[in-house]
């Protein structure tokens, strides 16, 4: 019999996962701003699981707003359903349904184009500046939740712009532990980045999210009746850093030495899956 395990963030003491409990170092959420020297704006957004031509990016230029849409298909028939993300919706009246979401521009102009580059489950996005008065950088901010509201409950003019709540903010002092938040622009299936199903024969079925981690960058370990998977997602265009992903996936009833070679692995678009047969 092969055991999920418990949603537990696997970082070390100290640093805090937001979306990802097997995120252990870099950047924490699944959304990054920075201000370019020319003052074009980057973006960061973690779309796990959804294809390299899979993201439709539009500019809403009577809103002022990214809209960012996407849709990861069932790679395997264990998977519990699709996923969309939804990070478009700008009035109710526009709702697509589920979790709607939106990135809106504060500056008194608006964005004239970008460029984009969608890899490993990660969309990066450069947008081309217009502004003629822009406020002190970061000039994006990020709303999530029903209708543009904040999933969480706080106010959202004061989101803090690297997507975190006020209240969740990994660098507040006030924290005590670790927060284990979901991804607020999935519309449509899990908003988790761990998914399990036991199988008839004891067997366990898992797909992990570890966006911008490579295949080949992989690593699925057994020690100790655990099996462990490692993944590293190197820094990309204008990213601050890369990031490391690290922890157990699956706890064998009988601490046994599984061959690796025996647990079939899948890696694409950010997303691993692994089928681990019985012990």
């Amino acid at each position: 019999m092969v055991n999920p395990v418990t949603l537990a963030p696997q970082s070390p003491e100290g640093f805090y996962a937001i979306n990802n409990p097997f995120l252990v170092n870099g950047p924490k959420g699944y959304i990054e701003f920075k201000t370019l020297e020319n003052e074009d704006m980057y973006i960061r957004f973690d779309v796990p699981g959804v294809p390299n031509n899979g993201v439709n990016v539009i500019l809403d230029q009577s809103n002022k707003a990214v809209c960012i849409l996407g849709d990861a298909p069932k790679e395997h028939k264990y998977d519990a359903s699709v996923r969309s993300y939804n990070g478009t919706t700008l009035r109710k009246k526009l709702s697509i349904g589920g979790i709607n979401s939106k990135i809106v521009c504060k500056c008194c102009d608006f964005y004239s184009g970008f460029t984009s580059h969608v890899a490993d489950g990660v969309l990066r996005l450069v947008l081309t500046k217009i502004h003629t008065n822009t406020p002190r950088p970061p000039c994006l901010s990020f709303l999530g939740g029903p209708d543009g509201e904040d999933p969480y409950g706080a106010d959202p003019h004061d989101t803090d712009p690297h997507g975190f709540p006020p209240s969740s903010d990994p660098n507040d002092p006030n924290l005590t532990g670790p927060i284990l938040m979901p991804h607020p622009c999935v519309g449509q299936g899990s908003q988790r980045a761990y998914e399990s199903k036991v199988l008839q024969n004891g067997g366990l079925y898992v797909r992990v999210d570890m966006p911008g981690v490579p295949k080949e960058n992989l690593t699925v370990s057994v020690m100790n009746g655990r099996v462990k998977v490692t993944g590293e997602a190197p820094a990309h265009g204008h990213d601050s850093a890369g990031r490391f992903y690290s922890g157990d996936v699956a706890v064998l009833s009988t601490p046994v030495d599984l061959p690796v070679r025996k647990i079939k692995t899948i890696a694409k678009n950010g997303v691993i899956r692994l089928v681990i047969p019985p012990v």
